[in-house]
């Protein structure tokens, strides 16, 4: 009951958020007490001559407060309008419940448990969180009989008070192989309810698992968007494409050079209307070693990729995925945004 009164006690602070950004949208006036971010509104667009410029909420993974409000803030202060919104930030918000077990050490565990090499002592901590991940589970089994995915409503009237669209929604392990109908049908939903026009997921081994999903995608009238690594290039997608028009592409431009390919441009050109929304970040070529780079100092062809699809006005998102190192010197909102000013100069030049 103490969980629920807490969940209620956010869901009223979001609805006074709502109503307190539609007043200052129209007085213009900066209220005291006031979440920080909407002071913001209004202030922020990163759609750069007809191009959506956005960012993967996975950028700021190493930020300490995972909640969908921080990380409200943490798009706002990156000068970002729109966004690929990760599971994990929606689910959080809408009460699903938190595992706090460490999975690193209980999967290390585990693995020497298989080997025979478990001490006395790690065989007393793997059991501990033995019985620690069984009491998840049942509180997670709970909850999933009671979720809703209307419920997220009210975490998209909260991003799109503060001015930032969801285009695309990640739902994490919903997705995969192996869930239920109910899980993917669930994850679907919530992501019309946030307003996305796509869910996105690594192209599955599987293609009876692509078939199935672009099956239940046109049920739920939404697109699966096939994201990739260094597995891409031109053709990879062709088989999950011929079996569904629900089936698109959400490809990853670094990755797409780090993997070899020479033909950017000619893939772009080629899939422009299957792509929903493209990953951009800078990676050495294959011939190069493959490192994530700053910006404008790897072999991704990101000022002319922005270019051409500026010239061509596909409608398409480019969405920063922020994964270089971040230097001692600064922070990952700083560098967010000076891949943003790196964008911007390349579509207004």
């Amino acid at each position: 009951m103490k969980k629920n009164k807490n969940i209620l006690t956010r869901r009223s602070f979001v609805g006074k958020t709502i109503t307190l950004a539609a007043g200052l949208s129209l007085t213009g006036r900066k209220l005291w007490g006031s979440p920080t971010y909407i002071p913001n509104l209004l202030k922020h667009n990163s759609n750069f001559n007809g191009v959506q410029l956005g960012v993967i909420t996975y950028s700021y993974r190493a930020m300490k407060d995972q909640s969908a409000e921080a990380t409200l803030q943490y798009i706002l202060d990156s000068g970002i309008n729109a966004i690929e919104l990760m599971g994990g930030v929606a689910e959080s918000f809408v009460g699903k419940p938190e595992n706090k077990i460490n999975r690193r050490i209980y999967s290390r565990l585990k693995r020497k448990e298989k080997k025979k090499e478990l001490s006395r002592d790690e065989k007393k901590e793997l059991a501990d969180l033995h019985l620690q991940q069984a009491s998840y589970e049942k509180e997670l089994d709970n909850w999933q009989k009671y979720r809703n995915a209307e419920d997220f409503k009210k975490l998209r009237d909260m991003y799109n008070s503060a001015g930032v669209d969801i285009y695309g929604f990640k739902p994490d392990y919903l997705l995969r192989k192996g869930n239920s109908d109910a899980n993917i049908n669930y994850a679907m939903q919530a992501a019309k309810v946030l307003g996305a026009s796509h869910v996105t997921i690594e192209l599955p081994e599987d293609s009876n698992h692509s078939l199935r999903l672009g099956k239940l995608a046109e049920k739920n009238g939404i697109k699966v968007a096939y994201h990739g690594h260094t597995q891409q290039h031109i053709n990879w997608w062709n088989t999950a494409l011929e079996q569904s028009e629900s089936n698109v592409l959400n490809p990853d431009l670094g990755h797409y050079i780090a993997a070899g390919n020479t033909d950017t441009f000619e893939f772009i050109e080629k899939f422009n209307k299957k792509i929903y929304s493209m990953h951009i970040k800078d990676r050495k070529s294959l011939a190069n070693g493959q490192d994530n780079m700053p910006f404008g100092m790897g072999d991704t062809p990101i000022t002319e990729t922005l270019q051409l699809m500026r010239n061509n006005k596909y409608t398409f998102p480019a969405t920063v995925e922020y994964e270089y190192k971040t230097p001692e010197d600064s922070t990952i909102i700083n560098e967010i945004k000076k891949c943003v000013e790196y964008c911007k100069n390349a579509l207004e030049s």
